[in-house]
């Protein structure tokens, strides 16, 4: 059985004793049904982890022994940002499930023009916060003790704006693109890979990025999904570059 994971805000501390956040508690108690002697893992988000035992339950509250924090480092050495254009929530949701698995650094869903859903206000944030505790479990799952930045919601052109002289390698996934990301030269720093809605980017919104430094790439003679597109595009990354060989 693999050993449980929980995430707790840091700082965590090495010290006799440590107390489960509620939320954690619960799912460990409740729903996982560990017992005392029990080996679990605790990870900060920012690259660290807690290893110990279970040796008391009572109530609401777990608490942990024989404690020892480490720095355990999972990270791709390649700094994937993941611009994907917002899609329904549950390809959203799946997407950054996903993209937190397979490495991405950073997660910016872009407002685009044939996006089905809009995003704006009060509604933003709380589905921004609800893709973060889809990071959250899909580290406890996957392995990696730092959590990927759930950025909010931005409109393609003011993202744009945000990132137009920002260091690093653009793409932009294009069906009609003749070149590919193994034509390309190893990227040095931060790269972001950029994908459309379910019925493409506008004319527009094709111009405005290449302007700002896109180069547009294809993965193959087949019309994606923009899901398939967002998880084959970070993999095509990492095979090239990244930790996947």
């Amino acid at each position: 059985m693999t050993t449980p994971r929980f995430y707790c805000p840091p700082p965590l501390h090495a010290g006799t004793k440590f107390e489960l956040p509620q939320a954690a508690a619960h799912h460990a108690s409740r729903v996982l049904r560990l017992r005392v002697n029990d080996e679990v893992r605790v990870f900060d988000g920012i690259g660290n982890e807690l290893h110990g035992h279970i040796c008391e339950i009572e109530g609401k509250r777990v608490v942990l022994e024989k404690l020892q924090v480490c720095t355990v480092n999972r990270e791709s050495p390649l700094n994937i940002v993941l611009a994907q254009a917002l899609c329904s929530s549950e390809k959203m949701d799946w997407v950054i499930q996903k993209a937190t698995e397979l490495g991405a650094s950073e997660i910016q869903p872009v407002q685009t023009q044939r996006s089905m859903v809009k995003l704006t206000g009060e509604r933003a944030e709380k589905r921004t916060q609800h893709w973060h505790g889809i990071t959250i479990a899909a580290c406890e799952q996957c392995g990696r003790n730092r959590l990927p930045k759930v950025h909010a919601p931005l409109e393609f052109s003011a993202w744009i704006a945000t990132i137009c002289d920002a260091p690093g390698s653009k793409f932009i996934l294009l069906p009609e693109a003749v070149t590919t990301l193994h034509e390309q030269l190893k990227p040095q720093e931060k790269i972001i890979l950029l994908i459309g809605p379910e019925g493409g980017f506008s004319a527009d919104e094709v111009q405005i990025a290449l302007q700002a430094g896109f180069i547009s790439i294809r993965l193959g003679a087949r019309l994606l999904r923009t899901e398939t597109a967002a998880m084959a595009g970070i993999a095509t990354l990492q095979t090239l570059w990244g930790d996947f060989v």
